[in-house]
């Protein structure tokens, strides 16, 4: 499944080269037998930042010239996100490894694709959640696995913080150096505007998932980890929308959802996580930004990947549990287990299904905020039964004849 050349060096292309790509940059360049050989990107000016970096890799405009070449082992996708899952899908066909900046997919729709792209073509896909990688939230999520607090009943998850506004603008020209038409991709193509570009995408609906696909979902996966649930939900409930800002953004800066997961009939059985999210709020619950409580019958731990777990047993008192001393939690060890995985030595710690079962939520909560309404879901066929309104946004319209646009969408 997994394999690499004889001398175990790893040859990476890093495609996406923002704030977030270039970390992936500096972290790939820092590991031990891997080589950063391309550096792709639209932008001319961010290749060229990049490549201070790794002075000796390639920058190139066109993802396809990396897929092109041989010697590239692994591709690691940090592009908008209405790109993940089309160059994820590419990079597959070309019998490349993937490692998918979060969330893996735009919608719903294309997080399955990837899901059945990876167990087809048999090369590994790691999702971007890096704290499945960190040391304490591991030790912290096998201490609810070994009952700590009593069955797992119902995971909280919430991202609260300050974004500014992106305000009111109009079509404009694209930066000189910007090829914007790649940038669009496969998604339609609408003229290009400047508060819809470096970073405000993600407040598009045509090319992010707002701030609960951005940030959210790593609160959102770790409450779904502690939660114990391998499935889908089958009821969404949300409330929220533009509560605060007066711009051009398109998705929620306000939103309370509510995902509750399939019973078997028995008492015990249900379990719910809900996800609040404020985007012009410093005033944060716990006194933590982002973070995540887990309700027990036998207790409640509070846990933050900011390196906060405290565990209080059915009497409220605090429980003193021994943690690995290192808090931490970023990419760099996370991008050595798909390494790792690549070269045979380790198993993925976020596989597509798994990332796919997590980006799932923030998509479908956006969608409830966007509907106005509650929803079943059907965890198998992953669809919204008797709702061809809804069924209809759990994906999404494509540019016709455009190389990125996943064959799937063009046989439907």
């Amino acid at each position: 499944m997994a394999s690499t050349a004889p001398s175990d060096k790893v040859v990476v292309g890093i495609i996406g080269l923002g704030g977030q790509g270039r970390a992936h940059v500096k972290s790939f360049a820092g590991l031990p037998n891997v080589e950063v050989a391309y550096l792709c990107d639209v932008d001319d000016k961010r290749r060229s930042e990049a490549g201070e970096i790794v002075p000796a890799a390639k920058q190139v405009p066109d993802l396809r010239t990396i897929l092109d070449d041989k010697r590239v082992d692994a591709v690691s996708i940090a592009t908008p996100d209405h790109w993940h899952t089309p160059a994820a899908l590419l990079a597959l066909q070309a019998g490349k490894h993937v490692y998918v900046e979060k969330p893996c997919s735009h919608n719903v729709r294309e997080g399955r694709w990837l899901v059945d792209a990876a167990r087809q073509s048999g090369k590994l896909v790691q999702h971007g959640t890096q704290s499945r990688s960190a040391p304490f939230l591991q030790a912290a999520i096998q201490l609810l696995r070994d009952g700590v607090i009593g069955p797992v009943v119902v995971a909280r998850a919430w991202n609260v913080q300050f974004r500014p506004p992106i305000g009111k603008s109009q079509p404009g020209t694209a930066p000189a150096g910007f090829d914007y038409d790649t940038w669009v991709g496969p998604a339609p193509l609408v003229p290009f505007q400047p508060n819809r570009h470096h970073y405000t995408w993600h407040w598009w609906y045509d090319f992010g998932t707002g701030d609960a696909g951005n940030d959210g979902v790593h609160e959102i996966d770790i409450a779904r980890w502690g939660l114990g649930v391998d499935t889908h939900p089958s009821r969404v409930a949300a409330v929220g929308g533009k509560y605060i800002h007066d711009d051009d953004q398109q998705h929620p800066d306000t939103m309370t959802a509510a995902f509750e997961y399939p019973a078997d009939g028995k008492p015990g059985s249900p379990r719910q996580l809900t996800f609040e999210m404020r985007l012009w709020s410093r005033y944060y619950p716990s006194n933590i930004d982002n973070g995540n409580e887990f309700l027990g019958t036998k207790g409640r731990m509070l846990l933050t990947k900011r390196g906060k777990c405290e565990v209080f047993n059915e009497k409220g008192e605090r429980q003193n549990i021994p943690l690995p001393d290192d808090k931490s939690v970023g990419i760099t060890p996370h991008q050595q287990n798909f390494v790792d995985a690549i070269r045979g030595n380790a198993k993925l710690a976020a596989d597509a299904l798994t990332g796919h079962l997590s980006s799932t939520l923030p998509h479908l909560g956006n969608l409830a905020c966007r509907l106005g309404r509650s929803f079943g879901f059907d965890p198998e066929r992953e669809e919204i039964p008797g709702d061809p309104e809804a069924n209809a946004l759990l994906g999404r319209s494509y540019r016709t004849e455009h190389w990125g646009t996943p064959q799937r969408a063009q046989a439907r």
